[in-house]
């Protein structure tokens, strides 16, 4: 295993910087997903760990050695991509001690390192099966143990699960996540699934054109995203204009709420993210007021869009109970659940109630 270091990197296409500046640190053992949009780096950076893509700038550390200079061949890394990329002529054992074989290794340590995998992934009883005779799901798992049973020091995983069906990425997800904590491996994930991101990972960084928005644990990312952009990003919210005064953030009908982290900042217009499960729904008193333009019942809990004094649309999701669902066009006052609400200055780049509890 290693823990990577990125120093100061910098990737350019011509005139082009795609990656401006990046320092980055991930431990030995984390798996770490690097979640953002198209376009915004990711798989950028994971080819640059990996030596597909040149450096033009700063270092990339496996523990303390240097590695910009390596060949990919050298560097002793595992990689799993999003199109398999399996041997269609060779059969499922085949593909799985392709990279014993090529490092000379003697036949009873193949044959025990890849019976050892081919269980793990529990794919044994397709080993003389060709790759064409299974399915997607089966087919990854034949990629991640040929990337794992040359024992690598990372695995980079590049959108592996991006062409599979919805049920076979649920599956999927649980198996690499179970297989990377039972190996241990230092493992480097690229996704845009947020939901994927948040099911698999130890940290997640986010990125928006080359640049980390927030590196943190699942938990910390949701509950406390340092800027907007990483807000709107994972998961679902809504923003609302407001602004905060002696302590208390007031929204644009007077309807108010004290918040002890934000005390100390001075008179300010602020925008308010509330996820859609941090309003509370009641027939009357303090709050926002809004008319329920529409609503979906999806068993475990119930959606619905209300229009407030503001034309704002909000997403609310509550709990689905015995009784009737509200009805298209009924009234109803919102309250906040104010210790977990974020509240961003006004350009949206700092999150004032995230402590320095929270910081790295």
């Amino acid at each position: 295993m290693s823990r990577i270091l990125i120093k100061d990197a910098v990737k350019k296409y011509g005139e082009n910087t795609v990656i401006p500046d990046m320092n980055l640190e991930i431990k030995e053992g984390d798996l770490f997903t690097l979640l953002g949009p198209s376009g915004c780096g990711k798989t950028t950076l994971l080819r640059m760990i990996a030596g597909f893509n040149s450096i033009e700038g700063g270092d990339i550390y496996f523990n303390d050695k240097r590695i910009n200079d390596i060949d990919p061949s050298k560097r002793n890394i595992g990689m799993v991509f999003q199109n398999y990329a399996i041997f269609p002529n060779l059969s499922v054992r085949e593909n799985v001690a392709f990279g014993l074989k090529n490092k000379k290794i003697d036949k009873n340590t193949i044959k025990q390192e890849t019976d050892k995998y081919l269980d793990l992934m529990q794919i044994k009883q397709y080993e003389n099966r060709m790759p064409n005779q299974l399915s997607g799901g089966q087919q990854q798992r034949i990629a991640l143990a040929r990337a794992l049973v040359i024992t690598p020091d990372v695995l980079l995983m590049d959108e592996p699960l991006s062409n599979l069906d919805a049920k076979l990425r649920l599956e999927m997800r649980t198996v690499i996540r179970h297989t990377q904590q039972n190996v241990g491996i230092t493992t480097v994930y690229v996704t845009h699934d947020q939901e994927e991101a948040m099911a698999i990972s130890d940290m997640i960084a986010v990125m928006k054109d080359g640049v980390i928005q927030h590196i943190g644990k699942p938990k910390d990312i949701y509950q406390r995203p340092r800027n907007i952009f990483v807000a709107t990003f994972i998961g679902r919210t809504n923003l609302i204009n407001a602004k905060i005064e002696n302590g208390k953030v007031i929204f644009s009908n007077g309807y108010s709420e004290e918040i002890d982290a934000i005390k100390k900042y001075e008179p300010q217009d602020v925008v308010c993210s509330i996820r859609p499960e941090e309003f509370v729904i009641k027939d009357n008193g303090e709050g926002i007021h809004g008319v329920v333009k529409e609503y979906t019942y999806l068993g475990l809990n119930t959606h619905y869009y209300i229009e407030d004094e503001k034309n704002n649309m909000l997403e609310i999701i509550e709990e689905s109970s015995l009784e009737d669902e509200l009805k298209v066009g009924e009234k109803v006052v919102l309250t906040v659940k104010k210790e977990k609400i974020n509240i961003f200055d006004k350009e949206g780049n700092k999150n004032l109630v995230r402590s320095e509890a929270y910081e790295e």
